[in-house]
């Protein structure tokens, strides 16, 4: 039997903090080599322009994670046009698991809420790796949806001492801050959305625009700060990532295929011997940091498949516990 799972029923299954200890297994999993793991894989339905021109994507995102001894899939896109004119999420997403000794279905559940708080768990479990105690001041370039998970990740770990958001548009901006102070424990500051300097002052900067030219500039990034590319656009120059001091990624040859590092490793600028380490490897002590209070960190989470498997194959054993959903017999 599969059990069924809607987007309601998987929130109400796992908490931010239980996501985040998840997340934090799973990327020890990743350094300990026992995640499968393949680079996504993109279905292009017309978000690049080309046929047929729907406006959207789909990715595949597989993988196998050993500590829990699942298998699954998360099958997650993005789509304008149609999707929003009929005030439709910009995210689609479905996870569906397997028992990876019979390849029997499991769970066919909504993805896009665990998709949406990965992602922003992900960043946050990072500042932990790389060093950052109790408290922190963050950058956060976009006041959208993936902003917020990530800045409610972060509270779930950390004081944030200071946050200062920038938006292209104010009111956004605005409404970020109102809803987001009940996590920040310090000030929110609205950035001038003429002057997107005024958020690079900050230990650690998140990027979550669909900008198309670069914003960030090597001279707005001061020395012991972290910056965190986190979607696939252009929003941090080029000689931000060629002046870092370390570049550590999730995975390394997604990273290199996707995101900020996709142009750089085309033109032969960037390559694996350019990676100082893995988050992965961070997470099993297989690789410390020293003192880089006056280096410059680019560390790029693209986003795993596991992370998502993982999260849901929790949300599945919690469901069977309670009885929540619904079983199917797909044979």
């Amino acid at each position: 039997m599969t059990r069924l799972l809607n987007e309601e029923q998987v929130r109400s299954l796992i908490s931010v903090s239980e996501i985040n200890e998840v997340v934090d297994k799973t990327f020890e999993g990743f350094g300990l080599g026992e995640i499968v793991n393949p680079t996504k894989v993109t279905l292009d339905l017309g978000e690049t322009g080309n046929w047929p021109q729907n406006e959207g994507f789909m990715n595949a995102m597989p993988a196998y994670v050993d500590w829990l001894k699942v298998g699954g899939q998360k099958w997650v896109g993005g789509f304008a046009g149609k999707r929003k004119e009929m005030n439709l999420p910009y995210i689609t997403a479905l996870i569906t698991l397997i028992d990876p000794e019979l390849g029997t279905f499991t769970s066919v559940m909504e993805g896009s809420y665990i998709s949406n708080m990965r992602t922003g768990s992900q960043a946050a479990v990072a500042l932990k790796y790389l060093g950052k105690k109790d408290s922190i001041t963050v950058g956060m370039f976009g006041a959208g949806l993936q902003a917020r998970t990530a800045t409610i990740c972060i509270a779930d770990l950390f004081d944030i001492e200071r946050l200062v958001v920038w938006n292209h548009r104010r009111s956004t901006a605005e409404q970020f801050k109102a809803d987001m102070e009940p996590f920040v424990k310090g000030e929110i500051i609205i950035a001038d959305p003429d002057h997107p300097e005024e958020a690079t002052d900050n230990e650690a900067l998140f990027t979550f625009t669909p900008a198309q030219e670069p914003f960030i500039t090597k001279e707005m990034v001061k020395p012991g700060t972290i910056v965190f590319p986190m979607g696939s656009f252009e929003e941090v120059s080029e000689d931000v990532i060629l002046s870092a001091d370390k570049i550590i990624v999730d995975h390394v040859d997604q990273a290199l295929h996707r995101g900020v590092l996709k142009p750089l490793t085309k033109a032969g600028k960037v390559t694996e011997d350019d990676i100082y380490c893995t988050l992965g490897e961070l997470a099993a002590n297989k690789v410390t940091l020293e003192d880089y209070s006056n280096e410059r960190i680019i560390c790029i989470p693209i986003g795993t498949g596991a992370l998502d498997v993982a999260v849901a194959e929790v949300v599945r054993r919690r469901a069977v516990e309670r009885n929540i959903g619904t079983e199917f017999d797909f044979i």
